[in-house]
């Protein structure tokens, strides 16, 4: 019986980056072993056990028969008799399909990452076993499949580009990129379930540099099953005195950028991904032509929202910014009357943390055009100052001054509005 480290733990310990998950294999045990020793069992598909210290998982050594199209389309066999290299061969990765042999024993029950043997100790004592060449490919910083096998589970499209995303200076092998296309071509990623894209793209949309995720997608031709109304944006010319990069596809990269730069939420991200959607054209499009692109933007945006089941304050956010981001952008021209008319359509009353990343997310629209990364955004602070503002008035005063003269209903609203109107004014330069 053997103890591996494997996979993302031993990729990024060889890297010198932080190791934030151990992923660990046993080789030569049996289920009945492994719960002898305190193990906990919690694997549905096949054995994984918690260890009763750490609480860390622990997987038994398995392979895997592709036996159906999609993700669950798998049987696993997890024997004692299944070998290390077996249950690398079945990985996505070269550079996630590297083993450390952990120096532990059962007595002491603590098999983590402080326990292994690690970098050059690694290396120099053989403690690293690595029969598909990843280390020569974190080198070389290349994403390369381990074996044809990578084609049977679409989702490691979606996890390649991810790792695009994460580390942006790897080039995906040509062989790779091939094999990714020929898997779009066979109609293998239309069984991605909506469940598993979402949370494959929410971990891509929060790397440093998400844009390479989509770029990736774009190439292997995945892009346009996964997310149609994303990928017709390329090719779409935008208003060449306002985006010097001309092309609707490539500002959307920068604006994805430029909201990893400024820190933003994922719910902020997914908002810069979907505020031009009506600006392409594709075959989910029925929405007439004259209406404006933010109508657009926000009517293609419920049906990706309702086929991938975004989380709702996700595509809540991402609703407003696709149909007001144009008017926060011209709201430096707006008078009191017309800015609080924009935070009421935005809720920002109700909603101010919200409103404040909805202006983040247009923040990263504005700057995330060519040249003007460094440009100053002042539609935000003018509309935080405005709603600051709206916000400062006693509506509890204005209500019981209106009923005590017989006002109600209605009227009180209007009352309200408009005394926030004369708060706004004031704040004003």
């Amino acid at each position: 019986m053997q103890i591996y480290l494997v996979g993302g733990a031993v990729r990024d310990a060889l890297l010198g980056l932080p190791v934030l998950d151990s992923d660990w294999v046993v080789v030569g045990a049996t289920p009945d072993e492994m719960v002898a020793q305190g193990f906990v069992p919690v694997g549905k598909d096949f054995p994984v056990f918690l260890h009763p210290t750490t609480h860390e998982e622990y997987a038994l050594a398995r392979t895997e028969r592709k036996t159906a199209p999609g993700y669950h389309g798998f049987a696993i066999h997890a024997a004692a008799d299944v070998t290390l290299e077996e249950d690398l061969a079945r990985r996505d990765l070269t550079i996630n399909s590297i083993a450390a042999q952990a120096d532990c024993t059962w007595a002491t029950g603590q098999f983590n990452i402080k326990n292994a043997k690690m970098l050059a100790g690694w290396q120099a004592s053989g403690h690293l076993v690595d029969p598909f060449g990843g280390q020569r490919d974190l080198a070389n910083k290349v994403l390369r499949h381990v074996s044809a096998a990578f084609s049977e589970d679409p989702v490691r499209i979606l996890r390649l580009a991810r790792l695009a995303a994460r580390f942006p200076d790897f080039s995906v092998a040509p062989q790779t990129l091939q094999l990714m296309r020929d898997m779009v071509a066979s109609g293998e990623v239309d069984h991605l379930v909506p469940e598993r894209v979402w949370q494959e793209l929410a971990k891509g949309l929060m790397q440093a540099t998400p844009s390479r995720m989509f770029e990736v997608l774009r190439d292997c031709g995945a892009l346009a099953r996964i997310l149609p109304e994303v990928n017709a944006l390329w090719g779409v010319p935008q208003r060449a005195d306002y985006h010097p990069e001309i092309d609707t596809g490539a500002h959307l990269l920068l604006v994805l950028d430029m909201a990893a730069r400024l820190g933003a939420a994922l719910a902020v991200r997914l908002a810069c991904l979907t505020h031009d959607l009506g600006k392409g054209t594709t075959p989910l499009d029925i929405l007439p032509r004259h209406l404006g692109h933010e109508q657009r933007s926000a009517q293609l945006l419920k049906g990706l929202a309702q086929r991938l089941r975004l989380p709702t304050d996700c595509r809540e956010l991402a609703d407003v910014t696709a149909r007001e981001h144009g008017n926060i952008h011209r709201s430096g021209d707006f008078d009191a009357a017309a800015l609080m008319r924009l935070l009421e359509r935005c809720d920002a009353l109700r909603k101010p943390q919200r409103f404040g990343q909805i202006l983040l997310a247009c923040e990263c629209d504005a700057r995330g055009r060519l040249g003007l990364a460094e440009a100053p955004y002042p539609q935000r602070p003018r509309l935080l100052a405005a709603l600051t503002a709206a916000q400062s008035v006693d509506t509890e005063i204005i209500a019981n001054k209106a009923m005590a003269t017989g006002v109600s209903g209605q009227k009180i609203g209007e009352l309200i509005h408009l005394a926030r109107v004369q708060a706004v004014k004031a704040s004003l330069p």
